[in-house]
């Protein structure tokens, strides 16, 4: 499918207003950078505690994140994930030490009982464990006697609370599972309660893991970018290659300055779009490149400047249908995909729109500056060269024989 046939625009003639842009957009992107001492890192990459949490009903957020700032210290994130079909948060805390995990999860636990669970000590039943159950049940009248029992309807309580995505909406609807009579149903109504929420995960991240994740997803970049380097150098020329690198570099580093700008937090979801996008905009390069190539193999008389516009234009079709889908399957994750994943859609949408002009006007043109320097120091030889060149020629004082005519040498030096 061609959407363009025969263009002839001439890109290249813009390319000085991109690379200025592109020029701007990375001192501003690093000076903000340098003004907030450093990119702002996630949870994945600090450390600390980041706990699931499903609801009833739509929680109040931000009521949420003014309890948990008062008791916790450091960086709250309270996320609402919209995609699950049902009302859950995703609640982090930073850490500065190891000890601080379990403290700030307990925290976090309480802090959401004392909003939407039942005053009083009894046991949650959306949030307690197989033991803590089955120590509530055991010597309760009505309740089997017997451990085995007590186990089976320990499980079949928790299986159910399973299908109930780990959310109870009250204890009478656990008349139903198998075991339960209203003997049970008593017991549960005395000593426990049903809150209006239940952890479904808890990941915790130690500072030291979280610092060498961060060490790790700078190396798998800059190895993404050398292997590529080292692929492109041996499949076109090494100055292919230096073009194409240099493009996802300054793809990457506008994306993480507007990260900056926008106090934007790079998590290891932000990390694999950057691998994605360092592979895409590559790929991008590569084409156009590769159609460069063909029309110099073609033996093509043109100059280089209008056979880069001449394969620019020969992909043009290809550049806009690739990019273009992949421009609006990246903005709508943006913008309908919810708070987790906003920093990975928004990195793709800016490193699309980036990469693309990037293939066009960033790598392109160093390829303009290569031939055009080499040209410079093939022309400066050319000129020296013939101002070396003297003819001399021995004086004769008298008039010189056939014989000596036919011996005559030139001496050019």
């Amino acid at each position: 499918m061609e959407l363009f046939r025969d263009t002839n625009f001439d890109f290249l003639k813009w390319k000085w207003p991109f690379i200025g842009a592109s020029l701007v957009l990375t001192v501003v992107g690093l000076a903000s950078w340098a003004m907030k001492g450093g990119l702002s890192y996630g949870i994945d990459f600090k450390g600390g505690v980041e706990m699931r949490v499903r609801f009833q009903n739509d929680p109040p957020v931000d009521q949420i994140r003014k309890a948990l700032e008062q008791k916790i210290k450091g960086e709250i994130t309270v996320q609402q994930l919209v995609a699950t079909g049902a009302p859950e948060l995703l609640i982090g805390t930073e850490i500065a030490n190891e000890n601080a995990l379990n403290e700030n999860r307990d925290v976090i636990v309480q802090s959401l009982r004392g909003m939407f669970g039942e005053a009083g000590d009894k046991l949650d039943l959306n949030n307690s464990s197989t033991d803590d159950l089955a120590n509530l049940l055991r010597g309760k009248s009505g309740v089997p006697a017997a451990e085995e029992q007590v186990q089976s309807l320990v499980k079949a309580i928790g299986d159910y609370r399973v299908t109930k995505g780990g959310l109870l909406a009250s204890i009478d609807e656990l008349s139903g599972v198998p075991g339960v009579n209203p003997s049970v149903i008593q017991a549960l109504k005395e000593n426990g309660s049903v809150s209006k929420f239940t952890v479904r995960s808890t990941d915790v991240v130690g500072p030291k893991i979280g610092a060498e994740l961060k060490s790790k997803a700078v190396l798998a970049t800059l190895y993404a970018l050398g292997g590529m380097l080292i692929y492109l150098a041996f499949r076109f020329e090494w100055i292919y290659g230096l073009a194409a690198v240099i493009a996802v570099f300054h793809d990457t580093l506008i994306t993480l300055g507007l990260f900056s700008l926008t106090n934007r937090e790079i998590s290891l979801t932000v990390v694999a779009a950057l691998l994605t996008l360092v592979g895409y905009s590559m790929n991008d390069t590569i084409v156009v490149f590769d159609r460069i190539r063909e029309n110099l193999k073609a033996g093509s008389r043109q100059s280089m400047t209008d056979l880069i516009n001449a394969s620019v234009n020969q992909t043009l079709s290809r550049t806009i249908l690739t990019s273009g889908l992949t421009f609006l399957t990246a903005l709508a994750l943006w913008l309908f995909g919810g708070d987790v994943l906003e920093g990975f859609s928004f990195a793709l949408v800016v490193g699309i729109l980036v990469g693309t002009y990037s293939s066009i006007f960033v790598a392109s043109p160093i390829l303009i500056f290569w031939q055009d320097y080499m040209a410079s120091r093939k022309g400066g030889v050319a000129q020296a060269a013939p101002a070396a060149r003297v003819s001399i020629e021995k004086p004769q004082a008298d008039a010189p024989s056939a014989e000596k005519k036919d011996k005559k040498k030139v001496v050019r030096r």
